[in-house]
């Protein structure tokens, strides 16, 4: 009986035919799943340098931005106590922790449960273990209830911005770019995807939205295609199926202006939407009001911000702080990255970065 059981299980793994893995199709791969260099850097490093000097952002990677002027302003000294509020691919931690010199500990705060456990993993091999950093899942909106266990801080930074990971990866639904299920959410565990959130909203909650989040030149003509599509019962599902709404609803648009108009709309439209469904304002709105408790006497704090919405709530935060007394310094004015930067990475263009020093 057992040789039997044997010879089944020997038939069924000689039947099972062996998966090779994706390669690259040609010299210019275009599936996220084929770049399969580009997601392993610690491996092909000349690949991923390459791909950077291109101005490009290798898949599966995130390139951080201003780094160095965050630096500057943070005056990390070692034995200091910080808190990096957006983890993210690891970047600035990884910089922060550098100025540290193994002494003092930094925090690190990511409500992104697929990309934080790849991230603590990078920055483990990289020597940084639990007794310089920890890492904790969590939002960030949530800053008071770690700053009770582990605060107050010394520095602390934030970049509002979606992760070039989350952004290039298909599954994740994040761009217009590429097919694949419209979700668009950064924790996928929590909430409602971005497609089912379209069934929820009314005509007038979706234009107004569109307009709020985004700015939206078009968003009556884009809101109309939308429901005209669900009335038909033709849900928008994949990232394809907007795309191709906001083509349509810009067909009256002249013939050389459609293609430059799609793309923006495209660009505010996905950006409207995840707004909306990560709550980004209120949760933003949140952590700006938990701050000045959680920063320590002359603790330092550096947001970057990606569109105006939130660069106008953390201006008016920092204002009205500094007004009560609880800042003595605030940024007069926001600081860009450079022009060599945004060259090298065309995703730093839109950033803003403004800071605040908290009173003793």
């Amino acid at each position: 009986m057992n040789h039997e059981i044997e010879q089944n299980e020997q038939q069924t793994v000689a039947e099972k035919p062996h998966k090779r893995r994706v390669r690259y199709k040609g010299t210019h791969p275009t599936k996220f799943s084929e770049k399969y260099k580009e997601l392993n850097p610690e491996k092909y490093a000349d690949t991923i340098q390459k791909v950077i000097r291109k101005g490009s952002t290798p898949a599966g990677m995130h390139i951080s931005i201003m780094v160095q002027e965050i630096l500057d302003f943070l005056q990390i000294q070692p034995g200091q106590k910080g808190l990096d509020a957006t983890l993210g691919y690891g970047g600035h931690s990884a910089k922060m922790l550098e100025q540290l010199h193994g002494e003092g500990h930094l925090y690190a705060l990511d409500v992104d449960p697929i990309e934080i456990v790849k991230t603590k993993e990078r920055l483990h091999q990289k020597g940084y273990g639990e007794d310089i950093l920890t890492v904790i899942q969590t939002n960030f909106a949530n800053i008071d209830e770690v700053a009770r266990e582990y605060g107050p801080f010394d520095f602390m930074m934030a970049d509002l911005g979606v992760s070039s990971m989350q952004i290039d990866n298909p599954e994740r639904g994040f761009s217009y770019k590429v097919d694949g299920p419209l979700d668009l959410r950064l924790n996928p565990q929590k909430g409602v995807s971005a497609a089912q959130r379209l069934t929820e909203l009314t005509k007038e909650e979706l234009e107004g939205m569109l307009i709020e989040n985004s700015d939206e030149p078009y968003a009556r003509e884009i809101t109309r295609v939308i429901f005209s599509h669900m009335r038909k019962g033709q849900n928008i599902e994949t990232t394809k199926d907007l795309y191709h709404c906001i083509e349509e609803a810009l067909q009256f648009l002249p013939a050389n202006e459609q293609k430059e108009a799609i793309k923006k709309s495209s660009q505010r439209t996905f950006q409207a939407l995840r707004i909306d469904v990560n709550s980004e304002f209120e949760v933003l709105e949140a952590f700006l009001e938990k701050l000045p408790e959680v920063l320590a006497p002359n603790g330092r704090v550096a947001i970057l911000t990606f569109h105006s919405g939130e660069d106008r709530l953390v201006k008016k935060a920092f204002k009205r702080f500094k007004k009560e007394g609880l800042f003595s310094e605030i940024a007069s004015d926001v600081i860009r990255p450079s022009a060599r930067e945004c060259n090298e990475n065309p995703r730093a263009r839109s950033t803003k970065m403004r800071w605040a020093i908290r009173a003793e």
